[in-house]
């Protein structure tokens, strides 16, 4: 937030929305933190009034809180959305899998493998910002590739309950190496086009290593069978 982002006049308050929905889908803002009003109208050069307009309509869907007379926070995962929702997360990426490996081309392929590559690289220098927002994209391009809108939407209205929580809750050295080789599993079931094997791999990654992950980073219990 060092350098202005200043955002058009045009559809402002539908823009300032998207904006601040995406920084904190990317874990730019974090559950729990203070939202600085100020700081945002310095960045993307705006008045309040589109800004607070912006925050009322995150707060209905759930990704922030509005405290009286104290401005607002980003909304926190618990430990029952997190053995709610992943499940149904879960579901959703399995199915998102099979639908893809029936419509992938080989330049899908190698786009994600660009985005694995990318994913990687972060890894490899312990860039994890730079590595969760690759992680987002990763999954989300597969969804595209599933070309079936209505599992898309649902699959974002999820994302947005549990506030990006598999994508910024942090990881310890083994667990990180965990996601990172079922990634590279991923890859390759989609790469052989294997529906079944990828439906499995996607589901298994949601509902054992991310859930457990941010269980454990809750304080909650880690066992996998507890999602």
């Amino acid at each position: 937030m060092t350098s202005p982002t200043r955002i058009p006049r045009l559809n402002l308050h539908d823009t300032v929305t998207t904006a601040l929905r995406g920084m904190i889908l990317d874990g730019v803002l974090v559950p729990g933190e203070k939202i600085a009003e100020r700081g945002l109208c310095d960045r993307f050069g705006i008045s309040r009034t589109p800004l607070r307009e912006a925050l009322k309509v995150l707060a209905a869907e759930g990704l922030v809180e509005l405290l009286p007379r104290r401005g607002a926070i980003v909304a926190q995962i618990t430990e029952s959305d997190i053995r709610d929702l992943f499940p149904i997360m879960g579901a959703l990426e399995g199915l998102a899998g099979t639908l893809a490996c029936a419509r992938v081309t080989p330049r899908d392929i190698q786009h994600l493998r660009t985005l694995h590559e990318q994913m990687i690289d972060s890894y490899e220098r312990r860039d994890e910002h730079r590595y969760l927002r690759q992680n987002r994209r990763i999954h989300e391009a597969i969804f595209a590739m599933a070309a079936n809108p209505a599992l898309s939407e649902l699959y974002q209205q999820v994302l947005t309950r549990i506030h990006s929580c598999r994508f910024i809750l942090k990881k310890c050295d083994s667990d990180w190496a965990v996601a990172v080789a079922e990634h590279a599993a991923i890859m390759d079931a989609l790469a052989r086009r294997d529906g079944a094997l990828l439906s499995r791999l996607m589901q298994d990654h949601i509902t054992g290593t991310s859930a457990r992950i941010a269980l454990a980073a809750l304080g909650g219990d880690e066992k996998q069978d507890a999602v």
